[in-house]
């Protein structure tokens, strides 16, 4: 994941010392200066949306051809159904460092929506949704040091999160302005609207 955050320019992972001491691209000619195509600026932008949402290329592709089928701007739309993924939920509400554990946690098992068991990390909650941790996973490291160190994240404003029980209420999907990922979505949707 370093390599590809020293490629794209921007830390994917989140407090990635490699990078901090590295910021240039991998490689031997990493600090030669490319050509900056305009299909290459679309490529990096999309790049950088899949990397640090940790979706693969076909599920992006589909997630694009859904956004633009719904009313608004496609864009917008876009990085709101990545938004709504559940391992970035979890991860924005702190109870995970980085996506990739978020991902782990749903994965093994450990959360329930709605007072149902859900491992999938795609599923996509709604608004008005309870995220809980499974009573038996309460005690375990990765919870015990999320409730600790909670107060050191910050939460987006539509989520709120109870660190005591562990439970995170959606209190509605979120705009465009709510979401702090560093991506240009607009260089994006042109490179999709070509094919």
């Amino acid at each position: 994941m370093t390599k590809k955050s020293r490629r794209l320019g921007v830390d994917l992972v989140g407090g990635d010392k490699a990078f901090e001491r590295r910021p240039y691209p991998p490689g031997m000619h990493g600090r030669g200066r490319p050509k900056e195509s305009e299909y290459l600026l679309q490529l990096r932008e999309k790049q950088k949306a899949r990397y640090s949402y940790g979706v693969l290329e076909k599920q992006f592709r589909r997630y694009y051809e859904e956004a633009s089928r719904r009313s608004g701007k496609t864009g917008d739309n876009l990085l709101q159904i990545l938004e709504s993924r559940l391992d970035n939920v979890v991860y924005r509400a702190g109870l995970a460092r980085t996506r990739r554990q978020a991902r782990q946690l749903v994965v093994h098992g450990h959360f329930t929506v709605n007072g149902r068991k859900v491992n999938i990390p795609s599923y996509r909650v709604a608004a008005h949704d309870i995220i809980d941790v499974k009573q038996k996973s309460v005690e375990t490291t990765p919870f015990i040091i999320a409730r600790e160190t909670h107060s050191e994240r910050v939460v987006p404003a539509w989520l709120e999160v109870m660190p005591e029980r562990l439970r995170i209420l959606v209190h509605q999907l979120p705009t465009r302005q709510q979401i702090d990922t560093q991506v240009a979505e607009h260089l994006i949707v042109e490179l999709y609207s070509k094919n």
